[in-house]
C-alpha cells in the first residue's frame, strides 16, 4: 500500500526535517506487521513529494491472527485484501515512523512545526466501506480538504464485476504536516470499518491525543469514535463523554461568563442594543433574502431578524447545543405559525470546518465571535467563511480595544471578557480585514458603533465585507 505527500511552497524542500527523514536516501523500517520504506519521488526547492510504502506479510497476518475483524474461516485468513488496501496497519506505519512529527517535535527546525504548507495526499486503494465516496466527504470536507475520489473496479480485466469499495483518492489542504498526519491516522481505519489489533482502553487516550483540537467540533465525531474503537459501546461513550464534555459544557460555561462580563461593562450605554441594530440595518441594506448568523449563541440578532419580512430564511449556527435549546426557547420556535418557522432553522456546527450547510447565502452576520477565537484557529474560520461559505456580504463586529479606558470598572490591560483571545485596536482591525478583503476577493468599509470618542473610537468597530465580483479572478 502507498501513501504520497506532496508538499508545495518556499519551505516545501524542509519536508524533511519535519519527518525527521533524510530525502537523500530509500530508508526501510522492520514493522510487526511488514516492511515500510521511505523515500522521496520528488525534490525541489518549491515541491517535495515524500512516500511511504507498506509491504504487509501474508503469512505473518496469519500467524499473528491479524486477519479481517470477526473472521474464524480459514481460506479468508489467506485470501483478503490486508496486504494491499489502506488500513489501520498503514495507521501503525505513520505512527511509528512519523510520531515526533505528530507529536510536534523538530529538532532542527523547531520553526516549522507551526508552519502550515500546501500538501496534496494521494492514496491508491483506500477502502470506504458502508457508505462510499459519500461517507469519504462527510470525514474529510468539514476538516477543509478538498477531495477528488475515484472509485476503483473489481477486476479490470473483468468490468461486468462492477466496481470495488476501494478508491483512488486526492486529499488538498493548506495545513500543518501535524495536522495531516493525525487525520490520517484516525481516518484512514474508521473508513475501512476494521482494526487489525485488539481495542482498549489505550486507544481511547490515542484517539483524544490524536483528535485534539478538531474531533470534538467535527460533525461526524460519533460515526468517527464508533468505528474506531470497533463499535465497542463501553469505550465510545467514555470517548464521546470527553468530546462533548471538551466541545459544550467548557465553551458553555465560558460564553455565560462573557456574556455576564460583557454585560457588566457595556449595559450603561445600551452597546448590545446599539450593535444588533447596527447589524440588522447593513444586512437590510444588502437586500439579503437569505442570511446566516454565525456563532449566534441564544439567538439575540435571529429574535430581530425574525422581525424584518424581507429575510426569508435564517439560519444560526452555534457549536453549543445548550445554547441551541436556549435560542430555541426563547425564539418560542415549536409555537410559531408555520410560516414564521419555515424562515428559521438552528444548526449545530463549528467555525473551524468547512460544512455545505453554509453555502449560498445572500449574507452572513459574525457578531463579537472572531475575539473568542485563537489565532491559528482564526486562519482557518477565514477560510470557511470566505472561502467556502463565501456569501455575498459579511458583517462583522468585534471590540475596540482602544475604548476600553473608558470602563472604568474594566482594570488597565485586561479584556472585556474573560474568554477573548485578543482584542484589537481599529488600525489591527483594519489591518486584518483587508488582508482578508484582498485574498478572498471582498471590498471592505469600517463603521463605528455606539458612542464615539474623539480620541479612542467607538466601543465597537464593524467591518462590512462585499464580494468584489469584478475583480475575482
Amino acid at each position: 500500500m502507498l501513501l504520497t505527500i506532496t508538499a508545495k511552497g518556499l519551505m516545501a524542500e524542509d519536508l524533511g526535517y519535519l519527518v525527521h527523514k533524510h530525502p537523500d536516501k530509500v530508508q526501510t523500517f522492520s514493522l510487526n506487521v511488514g516492511k515500510a520504506h521511505v523515500f522521496y519521488p520528488i525534490v525541489e526547492p518549491e515541491l517535495c513529494t515524500l512516500a511511504l510504502l507498506l509491504e504487509v506479510d501474508p503469512v505473518g497476518l496469519v500467524r499473528k491472527n491479524r486477519g479481517p475483524a470477526g473472521n474464524h474461516r480459514i481460506l479468508e485468513q489467506y485470501v483478503n485484501d490486508r496486504p494491499y488496501v489502506a488500513s489501520s496497519f498503514i495507521s501503525v506505519a505513520i505512527a511509528e515512523l512519523f510520531g515526533r512529527t505528530m507529536s510536534g517535535k523538530c529538532k532542527d527546525k523547531p520553526e516549522l512545526v507551526d508552519y502550515e504548507m500546501d500538501f496534496t495526499a494521494n492514496i491508491a486503494a483506500l477502502p470506504c466501506r458502508r457508505g462510499g465516496e459519500a461517507f469519504l466527504l462527510k470525514l474529510f470536507e468539514p476538516l477543509g480538504y478538498g477531495v477528488k475520489a475515484q472509485i476503483n473496479l473489481l477486476d479490470e480485466r473483468f468490468p461486468e464485476w462492477g466496481d470495488s469499495s476501494l478508491y483512488t483518492i486526492e486529499l488538498t489542504r493548506t495545513c500543518t504536516i501535524k495536522e495531516l498526519l493525525g487525520h490520517l491516522y484516525i481516518l484512514i481505519p474508521v473508513l475501512d470499518n476494521d482494526k487489525h489489533y485488539w481495542v482498549g482502553l489505550d486507544e481511547v487516550e490515542k484517539l483524544m491525543k490524536k483528535g485534539e483540537g478538531w474531533l470534538s467540533a467535527h460533525p461526524e465525531k460519533e460515526i468517527i469514535v464508533h468505528r474506531y474503537l470497533k463499535y465497542q459501546k463501553r469505550l465510545a461513550n467514555q470517548a464521546l463523554s470527553q468530546l462533548f464534555e471538551e466541545d459544550l459544557s467548557d465553551v458553555e460555561e465560558k460564553l455565560q461568563e462573557s456574556a455576564q462580563e460583557e454585560s457588566h461593562f457595556e449595559d450603561k450605554i445600551s452597546l448590545n442594543e446599539q450593535r444588533i441594530g447596527a447589524v440588522v440595518s447593513a444586512l437590510k441594506s444588502f437586500n439579503a433574502k437569505r442570511v446566516l448568523d454565525l456563532g449566534c449563541g441564544e439567538g439575540q440578532l435571529i429574535k430581530h431578524l425574525l422581525k424584518e419580512k424581507e429575510f426569508n430564511e435564517i439560519v444560526g449556527m452555534d457549536v453549543s447545543h445548550q445554547s441551541l435549546e436556549r435560542a430555541s426557547d426563547r425564539l418560542k420556535i415549536d409555537r410559531m405559525p408555520d410560516k414564521q418557522k419555515e424562515r428559521i432553522r438552528l444548526i449545530q456546527g463549528s467555525l473551524m470546518y468547512r460544512d455545505k450547510r453554509l453555502s449560498g447565502f445572500d449574507a452572513a452576520a459574525v457578531v463579537e465571535v472572531i475575539e473568542h477565537l485563537d489565532t491559528p484557529r482564526l486562519k482557518a474560520f477565514e477560510r470557511v467563511l470566505f472561502e467556502y461559505a463565501c456569501p455575498q456580504s459579511v458583517v462583522m463586529t468585534t471590540p475596540n480595544s482602544e475604548y476600553n479606558v473608558k470602563f472604568e470598572k474594566l482594570p488597565a490591560g485586561q479584556f472585556r471578557h474573560r474568554d477573548h483571545r485578543f482584542e484589537w485596536t481599529r488600525k489591527e482591525f483594519q489591518v486584518w480585514s483587508n488582508d482578508v478583503a484582498d485574498r478572498y476577493k471582498y471590498q471592505v468599509r469600517f463603521l463605528p458603533v455606539g458612542p464615539v470618542d474623539d480620541e479612542f473610537g467607538a466601543p465597537t468597530q464593524m467591518a462590512i465585507f462585499i464580494k468584489d465580483f469584478e475583480n475575482e479572478a
